[in-house]
């Protein structure tokens, strides 16, 4: 399955589209009041990606193990202690309303963790590849 993110940004336009397979969706995601780049931080980014991915894979993986959920809610937080300097202190917490017993639900945080995609590609420390650098390409 490919997954793409695109941004598009000028004094006169901010676009963000993300993309699953053939599958588009644009996103509101506002301009710097300055016009220059998005509002939203990449490091902010990355934490909803592990926030949703977690919250998204619990319900994937609660409807495989037949365990009901009324309700999730996921933080992520990290540290990013300087210009070009990785995140550090990773964390997650989740909350999760289910009738089922609290030792089932502990179950189910924990295999979640274990098989939740975005986190494992995080953990995995793959390399980030620039393709190439495009001075003339709008």
């Amino acid at each position: 399955m490919e997954i793409s993110a695109i941004v598009k940004n000028s004094s006169a336009d901010h676009s963000v589209v993300v993309r699953t397979e053939s599958s588009s969706r644009s996103l509101s995601i506002p301009a710097k009041s300055s016009g220059q780049g998005s509002g939203v931080n990449g490091g902010e980014f990355l934490m909803l990606a592990l926030a949703t991915c977690y919250c998204n894979d619990l319900y994937r993986e609660a409807s495989r193990l037949g365990i009901t959920l009324h309700a999730v809610e996921v933080e992520a937080t990290a540290n990013f202690p300087g210009i070009g300097l990785a995140a550090t202190d990773i964390r997650y917490w989740a909350k999760v309303s289910s009738p089922s017993a609290p030792d089932i639900v502990a179950e189910l945080l924990r295999q979640t963790d274990a098989v939740a995609e975005v986190h494992n590609t995080v953990r995995s420390g793959l390399p980030v590849v620039l393709v190439a650098e495009s001075l003339g390409r709008p």
